[in-house]
């Protein structure tokens, strides 16, 4: 199991101040051997309102049945004190700071871990508090007709007789975990390992259909490259953001599931929790590894999207050149007839002057003469348009 951090970012002193000796509980609980590593908290309830408990399920369990269920924190701290050998599944929906503290006091919950789970907006991670272990988990759902895939945040506290989850978000649906968990007494009663095993295993079953979604936005825009539609570049891009978003999400687990895998013989973790663990890691490690393919996909499309467009702003330069071209040739042709026709024009227009005195006009010849002249200037001109391709 990873053990607390050396050092951290400093955090507001406003919060610290208010869950500083929260390190002394009201009722003083034996040490817990470090459990697995939890997901986040689900449950369809909606956000607390003012002056609303955010507790959307408190129960405890003896040999992985429910013995009872309460609507208040106060009601199952009660009922636990009164029962031995009893775990205590406390679920939260964006808790309120004061009952959280009640939590921190009544568990021996760290300062540093309440605020994480107050503030929310923290990476995935597994961090170990004395006999506690607290886990940030990332689960996530693909909202299929705006292309985007929603996070919700996930915060667990696990110790030697309780499981806390704390929920940011809308999933996972948690209430499909515990009720999974009542169906198999067998496997609730290993203890709060085998709860985090179940909500780990909902989270990283979860990924599966997001990665479905995305895989079958990249099979279109594949399509829609080819195709030539000119929205595809916007799609491409705001899908890359999407799976950079997960790969952040899924990326962690790995790391947060090799130190639970190493803490298998230190804390005795039960050896069939250790094969449904091993699992989870087997699942977690392939989204893992399709998610990087996503991406790496994405850089491909958009690579050839990039291609393609440059192929088709070369087609147009080059019809664009080729009519150009063609524009000046037709320019040349004109401009070559027109210099030929110029030049009789300009003969007969001098010829054509009423003047006594001119050159010429009372030569026998004088007609003749400027009918060759213009005939000679014309093909002339013609001659040597023609040798240089005008005409």
């Amino acid at each position: 199991m990873s053990a607390e951090p050396p050092g951290r970012w400093p955090r507001r002193p406003r919060v610290l101040r208010g869950l500083r000796g929260l390190r002394t509980p009201a009722k003083k609980r034996p040490a817990a051997p470090p459990p697995v590593e939890p997901a986040g908290e689900s449950g369809a309830a909606p956000p607390p309102a003012e002056n609303t408990s955010s507790v959307i399920s408190s129960a405890l369990y003896r040999d992985g049945r429910r013995i009872s269920a309460h609507d208040t924190l106060a009601d199952a701290f009660r009922q636990q004190r009164a029962t031995e050998n009893t775990l205590a599944w406390i679920g939260l929906h964006r808790p309120t700071p004061s009952e959280l503290v009640a939590l921190a006091s009544e568990f021996d919950l760290h300062p540093l871990a309440v605020e994480d789970a107050l503030e929310a907006h923290q990476r995935p991670k597994l961090e170990r508090y004395g006999g506690t272990l607290f886990v940030v988990l990332r689960a996530a759902r693909y909202l299929d007709d705006r292309e985007e895939v929603d996070f919700g945040e996930l915060h667990v506290f696990v110790g030697r007789d309780f499981v806390i989850t704390v929920r940011h978000g809308g999933a996972p649906d948690l209430s499909a975990v515990r009720h999974r968990m009542e169906d198999a007494p067998e496997l609730l009663k290993r203890g709060p390992e085998a709860v985090l095993y179940a909500i780990l295993d909902a989270v990283v079953d979860g990924y599966a259909p997001v990665v479905a979604g995305v895989q079958n936005d990249i099979d279109e825009i594949e399509t829609e490259v080819f195709g030539g539609d000119p929205r595809v570049s916007r799609r491409i891009y705001e899908l890359s953001r999407e799976v950079v978003e997960f790969q952040r999400a899924t990326r962690p687990l790995n790391r947060i599931l090799e130190g639970l895998t190493a803490g298998f013989e230190k804390y005795a973790i039960d050896e069939e929790l250790r094969r449904y663990l091993r699992d989870v890691a087997d699942h977690a490690l392939h989204t893992t590894d399709q998610v990087d393919g996503f991406r790496q996909a994405l850089q491909d499309i958009l690579t050839v999207n990039a291609t393609l467009v440059n192929q088709q702003q070369n087609a147009e330069m080059r019809a664009l050149a080729e009519a150009g071209f063609e524009q000046n040739e037709e320019i040349k042709k004109i401009s070559s007839w027109a210099a030929i026709l110029f030049a009789p024009t300009l003969v007969g227009t001098i010829y054509g002057m009423n003047f006594q005195n001119m050159p010429e006009l009372s030569w026998g010849f004088g007609y003749p003469f400027a009918i060759v002249l213009m005939a000679i200037v014309c093909v002339s001109l013609y001659i040597v348009f023609k040798r240089r391709d005008w005409l």
